[in-house]
């Protein structure tokens, strides 16, 4: 993977590398400690090999209003495990033992963060590129954009189907690594996704700002993920892994099985 360029961010240097080959991003979504705490490292790496240009890791957290089931279940086996943000941090000092290029993302609810002092401080230390707080409304972010910036690290917008243009307008103002465009009116895994609405709203989105958007929710496969990625600049993969390694025995056979699906939703993306 090419070195990041000075003075340049992790999430940055990817979208640029992969604009340069003519490629889409592969984001992938695991939770942290889930299924089992010794299975997310290795899963990390997994998803990287096979394909993954960025890696969302899940702060386990007891009330994900956002998640389908899937991930509910993920993040009830994690705190059951004895996660904590803490713990989640050290597993990404951890993948960066030997892996200094892939952007990390954590992905979570706002209780979590501001329940650690100098969050982020402490995550940037550790190798956290960015930042996704599922229940933090625009008018509410400013503080923790402000901090984050400061150290170096993204916070990453969510755009929704419902949400209105002028809203639009006044989120890609801050806009900051990418956006994140949830495709469903629903929770995570749910429902079944519209290709032509995501296409329309892309190319309104893409009107108002440079930042590279990511589609997320409901995008299980090669198929759904080469169909979506024809109208963004990468997709996002969550539920279907979570599940996948949910129903592995052990660290190894789930890394076996996320390789082989990052491969193939990657094979998917680049057609």
């Amino acid at each position: 993977m090419d070195a990041v360029p000075a003075n340049q961010g992790r999430i940055a240097a990817e979208f640029a590398r992969l604009a340069q080959h003519g490629k889409k991003a592969l984001v992938t979504f695991i939770t942290a400690g889930d299924p089992g705490i010794d299975f997310t490292v290795p899963a990390m790496h997994s998803l990287v090999a096979g394909g993954a240009n960025l890696l969302e890791l899940g702060i386990p957290f007891s009330d994900p209003e956002a998640e389908g089931p899937a991930i509910q279940a993920a993040n009830e086996r994690a705190l059951a495990n004895g996660m904590t943000l803490a713990k989640v941090l050290d597993m990404v000092v951890e993948f960066r033992a030997s892996n200094s290029t892939t952007p990390v993302v954590l992905m979570g609810y706002l209780n979590s963060v501001l329940a650690m002092t100098n969050f982020a401080q402490r995550a940037k230390d550790a190798g956290v590129d960015g930042l996704i707080m599922v229940n933090l409304p625009q008018e509410e972010a400013a503080d923790l954009r402000q901090t984050l910036s400061a150290v170096g690290m993204d916070l990453v917008s969510l755009i929704a189907p419902t949400t209105a243009d002028p809203r639009a307008q006044e989120i890609v103002t801050t806009a900051s690594g990418f956006l994140y465009y949830v495709s469903l009116k629903g929770t995570t895994g749910s429902g079944a996704l519209a290709v032509d609405e995501v296409a329309e709203r892309m190319s309104f989105l893409q009107t108002l700002t440079d930042v590279p958007i990511c589609v997320g929710f409901g995008i299980k496969d090669a198929k759904s993920a080469a169909a979506v990625s024809a109208h963004a600049d990468g997709v996002v993969v969550g539920s279907a892994l979570v599940q996948l390694m949910a129903d592995s025995a052990d660290p190894n056979i789930a890394t076996e099985r996320l390789h082989s699906a990052a491969a193939d939703i990657r094979h998917g993306l680049d057609g």
